[in-house]
């Protein structure tokens, strides 16, 4: 600081003497000044774009509120053991057009609607200088137009997913505007679609996922079409449902048809170094992209690996450190995601979440040491009696052996379903760390940054995967009846999960093993990262390497037993009904923290029965009208009609029913 002011002051002194000295120097013409016009170049409308695809693709991702409007208050991910962001999962009285903070880390209800608001001014800006372009490219001309195109398509569905209709704004704001009204839903989802045809036919065909291309424009319109075509629609899309769910089967195939599936799905996630080759693997579609250059980030960077991450530091014998990340723990898991999954042949859970860690603190108790089986989660079924209770440790007089390698005693086991239990939620009960105690969701773990109290993260951040868009296509057939037809959408992603002949079933990677020096660790403190997971120890079978029984779904009429339980569970009875469970399940078993789960249970008015049956906090809270978010107090207090401040009675004929 000192030397900043200094260097203020000495710039300062040197100015002031030299305008003393010679009269003309003010007088200089800046040649390398830059107007709106550059806008209109080749250089200005691709900066544009950049810049426009940073707000729309980057920033949301650094922070907090897009995990909260995303995943919390769903059946995927309930309160961990850090509550800064309960309003969004509980529903309760906290959550509203105003949101009642617990403390600073606390995303407000204008936070989410700001930025899509932002990235929508960004889009009209690279629309309009694209459109005006004295370009003689005619490429750079048409690319960032369809880029514009796309960004606007982009922010609106999420606007109109998470509020319903929403202002339309579709020119740059070049004067202060106050006065705005809501759109329909309908007219909404119009323009979106309006967009993204605009957009196909100007976008690259190759450059993926580090680039907007058509089969993301593509991908976008089917899951646009699909969700105009869902139940919370319904009192509107009559005129268009029909012709929507008939498009999207022939434009999922078009895209599945350049995106093949990895051949392994541990592969989408196995971060092994700054852009390393899981961030270009054909079956991405579209990445936000992130870099380990600190000024191109603005300082900023992917700090969602943050969140999912439980208190495995505050465990015995164990040390945060890089590799583990630092455990927020925000988001934790529900019992729903321990329910869904065939655990035995179906590698997707065991490929999603961290249940081992390693002894790492700087003193160990003899006869551990460093690098032995430290924390373990044994993701068990009802009626296991194995085990005596849910935590298990030295201090209680019990002890779990780790029978697998050392044949040492494990400082710290969590068992889902101990001594026989056939009720859920023997996890929720641990006290003694506050509900901090919990597999961890691995997909976005980062033990590349540079400090271990560094947020930024290096990892790209997948928006879309060409194993959603066989899931999408499913859904359409689902929509139409077709049953049988969605199937082999279904059992594409189902096969790709199965475990291969040779495969080690209970070998484990996460991107917290990404560690770029040793030095950079606490003195004394060792790796947390451990290479297994406890299938073995949760499924309780002999090791084997054959290959994983299928997972395919042969009827409609004969669902996995996994499936059964969540739709008895639901009290679902109709063919539709379980057939949409099922779509929800394997998007649920597919795409579990991607980001995607509250607009799809949203979407077709499922959050309900969903949340109720499976969130611990949001179960007695939530009502119909969470369906939608509330238009932030923010907004209506800021805006005007006929240049008068709203009324309270026009604030609330605005506002989403029941806030």
């Amino acid at each position: 600081m000192k030397n900043n002011f200094l260097n203020k002051l000495i710039i300062v002194a040197v100015v002031f003497f030299t305008s003393s000295c010679n009269k003309d120097f003010l007088n200089e013409t800046l040649t390398t000044a830059r107007t709106t016009d550059f806008f209109l170049t080749d250089a200005g409308i691709q900066q544009l774009s950049v810049g426009a695809q940073y707000q729309v693709f980057d920033v949301p991702f650094n922070g907090e509120w897009n995990y909260a409007a995303t995943q919390y208050g769903t059946d995927e991910f309930h309160i961990g053991g850090d509550p800064s962001n309960s309003p969004w999962n509980n529903y309760d009285a906290t959550f509203g057009p105003t949101v009642i903070a617990p403390n600073g880390n606390t995303a407000l209800s204008n936070y989410q609607w700001d930025a899509l608001y932002t990235g929508i001014g960004d889009a009209n800006l690279l629309i309009a200088n694209a459109t005006k372009s004295t370009s003689t490219s005619t490429a750079i001309k048409n690319t960032a137009l369809g880029e514009g195109y796309f960004l606007r398509a982009y922010n609106y569905f999420r606007l109109v997913s998470q509020y319903g209709g929403v202002p339309l704004q579709l020119t740059p704001i070049n004067t202060v505007k106050t006065e705005f009204t809501r759109a329909s839903a309908k007219d909404v989802f119009a323009q979106i679609v309006s967009d993204l045809k605009a957009a196909t036919p100007l976008l690259p065909i190759a450059g993926g996922p580090s680039h907007i291309t058509q089969d993301a424009a593509n991908h976008y319109l089917a899951k646009v079409l699909l969700s105009r075509a869902s139940e919370i629609n319904s009192s509107w899309n009559t005129d268009t449902k029909a012709a929507d769910l008939a498009a999207i089967g022939p434009l999922c195939d078009q895209v599945i048809a350049r995106h093949p599936l990895a051949s392994n799905f541990g592969d989408l996630w196995k971060f092994t170094a700054q852009n390393s080759a899981n961030e270009n693997l054909p079956e991405l579609i579209l990445s936000a992209q992130f870099t380990n250059d600190v000024n191109t980030l603005q300082g900023n960077g992917n700090t969602q690996h943050l969140y999912f991450v439980s208190r495995y530091d505050v465990q015995d014998q164990c040390a945060r450190d890089l590799t583990g990340d630092r455990p927020f723990s925000r988001l934790a898991t529900t019992y729903y995601d321990y329910r869904i999954y065939d655990m035995v042949n179906d590698s997707r859970f065991w490929k999603s979440w961290k249940t081992k860690s390693a002894i790492n603190g700087a003193s160990p108790v003899s006869p551990n040491v460093k690098g032995d089986l430290g924390i373990m989660f044994v993701i068990n079924q009802p009626g296991d009696t194995r085990f005596p209770l849910t935590k298990i440790t030295k201090a209680l007089g019990t002890r779990v052996v780790d029978t697998r390698n050392t044949g040492r005693d494990i400082p710290t086991t969590y068992v889902a379903y101990p001594n026989g239990r056939t009720t859920d939620g023997a996890l929720y009960t641990d006290v003694s760390t506050a509900g901090q105690g919990f597999p961890s969701l691995s997909k976005h773990l980062d033990g590349s940054r540079n400090s271990l109290n560094d947020v930024v993260g290096h990892r790209d951040f997948t928006l879309a995967r060409s194993a959603e868009t066989y899931l999408i296509a499913a859904e359409a057939k689902i929509r139409l009846g077709l049953y049988a037809d969605a199937l082999p959408y279904i059992n594409a992603v189902r096969k790709r999960a199965q475990y291969v002949s040779g495969e080690e079933r209970d070998n484990y990677w996460d991107g917290g093993n990404t560690l770029l020096s040793a030095g950079l660790q606490s003195p004394g403190v060792g790796n947390s990262f451990y290479p297994k997971n406890s299938y073995y120890e949760s499924n309780n079978i002999a090791t084997t390497t054959a290959a994983a029984a299928s997972l395919a779904i042969a009827s409609p009429t004969a669902l996995p037993a996994q499936d059964e339980y969540i739709i008895t569970t639901l009290g679902l009875s109709s063919a539709y009904d379980r057939m949409l469970a099922l779509v929800l399940n394997e998007r649920s078993r597919e795409l579990a923290g991607e980001f995607l789960r509250w607009e799809d249970l949203s979407r077709t008015k499922t959050l309900v029965s969903r949340v109720k049956a499976f969130n611990l906090e949001g179960a007695a809270n939530i009502k119909d009208f969470h369906v939608l978010r509330p238009i932030p107090q923010s907004f209506l207090d800021g805006i005007q009609a006929s240049g008068i401040n709203l009324s309270s009675a026009q604030k609330q004929a605005m506002q989403n029913p029941g806030y």
